[in-house]
């Protein structure tokens, strides 16, 4: 009997087994049936957070404590800031926050890998903090929810690092999708700010798990706008010019709702105590300023929908601005649990509300009324805030269903998004990494030029002229060269002039009457742009860019008048291209590394060779970048196994600070004669 039942097990297992790697194998099945799970797990997760947030306020706002009065305001707060700091404390620290930065970092640096008890953490720790009061969103969260499902999935499935990245991407498109009914601005939401990246590839199973997740929300919610609204139209083609106005303001309250938000964070990062502490001091804080001002207290929809409605009055809409600015600052800033994103839809809706509120009593006849211009603001504050204005004005477009709106939306949005991306570095989201010294703002490519300096690949080869040599001279020096440039310094030694082929081939056809007399100054042209050797590439680019040149000079960052060699763009491109390769490598070759070693040279494309190799002894407690191994040993570093005294073979990528350990196996990339002579030493 027992033999039966191991059998039954083993074909159970094997059968699963079976499945997973054809899924895993199948691009048409990671295209469509891996995202239509993610979508539907999404989807019931958002369902099942605002069930639980539900659930808790029955509890916390219950038929008790009648006897307290205005003191179960301040008390309710404080146990749930409580509770959640305990969730984060003990059992998930991801769960503290507004969710979205950390599934960017996850994508960043962890090649998309969430801990799966991020979803009970997270679904917990939001739900407790919501219920009781806290002045956040759920929409980060169930971002957080989803993307750490697609995540799970995706470790299970041992997918690459690209496809990793893509479930990630859909977990956090489903719960958007959830949570607003709205699968096109979700997929955007997803693609535009936490992948940063719209091909096709990872668009498509995006957009089918936003649109698994949204049936699930709408067989449970039914198919209704997040808002509803009355219909509004454009008054007066002149009444562009308020909203775009309004665009400029929302932009500045975005800029002041970040700054706050960050501004006390940082004070209770400061104190050094346990979380738990700060998240109740903060419920506590929150209750007492929830006193005098009740409508700042958990979401948030109900005001929302009041001053689009114009059932708000215009004191009350100015002073809710400043309000829930420092309501969600001082709940997310002491480390409870929530999204900014319905916050942001909240003080966009009152700043818009009292603009439109004032606009409206000036002149009647040619504009609408604050309503209006109180849903315009909610998607300019949005874009302001997260620097994503595409995704504001899809989701503010599908949440309310009004076409007639979307122009002044996107007069507005597309006003505040460029005001405050251009005032403040960094969106709501961004700015907690680079906090941790993490600057995704410009996305992965970019990241992968300013990795890299000029040091790397400039060549030390430049050609030097006098002011005063003969034309005869500088036509044998570019004939003798390999340089698109000569140069010439002045008496202290500095580059102040070039004279590139282009000048030499003007007066080419008149080179016998000129060149006895002509000479280097005559025929130069003023060189506005030099580098050193320490300057990133990224920022060569942006120099080569500027006059659309081929080769810049390099010159000493302590002594301009000590001249290095040259910089070509060429180069640049061709190291742009390796690195996107050995990291493309590193995620596809991560998972099979821990179970196989490329023990031989085992060539990869032509020329290009992969080898795993032993540490050398050499470079024992020595960083990576002390070492230079790209420079001196013409090989690269894709991934550095570790073993462990549990036999594990944890897989990290390397940079330039890393410490090479004892332990450590290196799989190397570079032509078949380099490494084998890197192995041997």
């Amino acid at each position: 009997m027992n033999f039966k039942i191991k059998k039954c097990t083993k074909n159970i297992k094997d059968k699963i087994f079976l499945l997973l790697y054809k899924i895993k194998s199948s691009d048409h099945a990671f295209t469509i049936v891996v995202p239509i799970i993610i979508g539907l797990l999404g989807g019931l997760g958002a369902v099942l957070l605002r069930s639980l947030i539900h659930f808790f306020q029955n509890i916390f706002w219950g038929n008790w404590g009648a006897y307290l009065g205005f003191f179960k305001t301040i008390i309710v707060p404080a146990t749930g800031g409580f509770l959640v700091g305990l969730i984060v404390y003990f059992f998930s620290k991801e769960a503290k926050g507004h969710g979205v930065p950390e599934v960017m970092e996850a994508i960043t640096l962890k090649n998309g890998v969430i801990r799966p008890r991020v979803v009970i953490g997270k679904t917990v720790a939001s739900a407790i903090a919501i219920a009781s009061g806290g002045s956040v969103g759920r929409e980060g969260p169930i971002v957080q929810i989803g993307s750490a499902i697609g995540s799970s999935i995706g470790q299970a499935l041992k997918l690459s690092k690209k496809r990793m990245q893509t479930v990630v991407g859909c977990g956090a498109a489903a719960g958007i999708a959830a949570a607003f009914n709205a699968p096109i601005g979700a997929a955007i939401f997803s693609v535009e700010i936490i992948l940063g990246d719209f091909t096709v590839s990872q668009f498509t199973p995006i957009v089918i798990s936003s649109v698994s997740a949204t049936v699930i929300s709408r067989i449970f919610y039914g198919n209704f706008p997040a808002f509803i609204i009355p219909k509004y139209d454009l008054v007066n083609p002149i009444e562009l010019i308020p909203y775009a106005i309004l665009g400029f303001l929302a932009g500045f309250i975005a800029i002041l709702y970040v700054k706050t938000l960050y501004y006390i964070e940082n004070k209770f990062d400061s104190i050094n105590i346990p979380d738990f502490y700060k998240t109740t001091a903060g419920g506590a804080l929150l209750g007492i300023y929830a006193i005098a001002c009740p409508q700042i207290l958990g979401v948030g929809y109900e005001a929302i929908e009041m001053a689009l409605l114009g059932k708000m009055g215009i004191f009350m809409l100015f002073i809710l601005i400043f309000f829930k600015i420092f309501a969600t600052s001082l709940t997310l800033g002491s480390g409870n649990s929530g999204g900014i994103f319905a916050p942001s839809l909240f003080i966009g809706a009152m700043t818009g509300g009292f603009f439109g509120n004032v606009l409206h009593k000036i002149f009647p006849a040619v504009t609408a009324g604050q309503g209006a211009y109180a849903l315009v603001a909610m998607g300019a504050l949005v874009g302001a805030a997260t620097h994503a204005p595409i995704t504001a004005i899809l989701i503010i477009f599908e949440m309310t269903g009004d076409y007639k709106i979307i122009l002044p939306l996107m007069i507005a949005t597309t006003i505040s998004s460029f005001m405050a991306s251009k005032l403040q570095k960094g969106s709501i989201y961004t700015l907690k990494l680079m906090k941790k010294g993490i600057d995704i703002h410009k996305g992965i490519e970019i990241n992968v030029l300013k990795s890299m300096k000029v040091e790397e690949i400039m060549r030390k080869n430049i050609e030097i002229v006098s002011p005063k040599t003969s034309l005869k001279n500088i036509i044998k020096k570019f004939m003798n060269s390999e340089n698109s440039y000569c140069y010439i310094t002045d008496e202290s030694g500095k580059i102040t002039e070039k004279i590139s082929q282009t000048e030499l081939s003007s007066i080419a056809p008149d080179y016998e009457n000129l060149k006895n007399f002509v000479v280097a100054h005559d025929i130069a042209t003023p060189n506005h742009i030099v580098v050193n050797e320490n300057n990133n590439l990224d920022y060569v680019i942006k120099e080569f860019g500027k006059e659309n040149i081929d080769e810049i000079p390099v010159v000493s960052e302590n002594n301009p008048s000590k001249i290095l060699g040259t910089v070509w763009r060429v180069d640049v491109i061709d190291a742009y291209n390796k690195e996107i390769l050995k990291r493309d490598l590193a995620g596809e070759v991560s998972n099979s590394m821990r179970k196989s070693s490329y023990s031989s040279p085992t060539e990869i494309m032509e020329g290009l060779y992969l080898l795993e190799i032993e540490v050398p002894s050499k470079f024992i407690g020595k960083k990576i970048k002390d070492i230079d191994v790209r420079n001196k040993y013409s090989v690269d570093i894709i991934l550095i196994k570790q073993k462990t005294s549990t036999n594990k073979l944890p897989t990290k990528i390397p940079n330039a600070n890393y410490k090479f350990q004892t332990e450590d196996n290196l799989l190397i990339l570079g032509n078949r004669k380099k490494v084998e002579f890197l192995s041997k030493l």
